[in-house]
């Protein structure tokens, strides 16, 4: 009888372990998937900065030939 309960407990034991386990990987790969997203949404961002001041950039040159052309009369 002592026996039969000593392997009850075990088997309770590494079923517990197991969810254990099984738990924090799950944590795990939520934080690893938080992770991320944070960075895409981050890179994102970086690259709509990036595009705008390229664009802002650009049309500021342009504006600039554009205003020297007239003064110089070419337009």
């Amino acid at each position: 009888m002592a026996s039969k309960g000593l392997q009850d407990l075990k088997q309770q034991v590494q079923g517990t372990a197991q969810e254990a386990v099984t738990a924090a990987g799950a944590t795990a790969q939520q934080v690893v998937d938080q992770a991320t997203e944070a960075g895409q949404k981050a890179m994102d961002q970086v690259a709509k900065s990036t595009q705008e001041t390229i664009d802002k950039t650009a049309n500021q040159a342009s504006e600039t030939f554009s205003g020297l052309g007239k003064k110089l009369g070419f337009m």
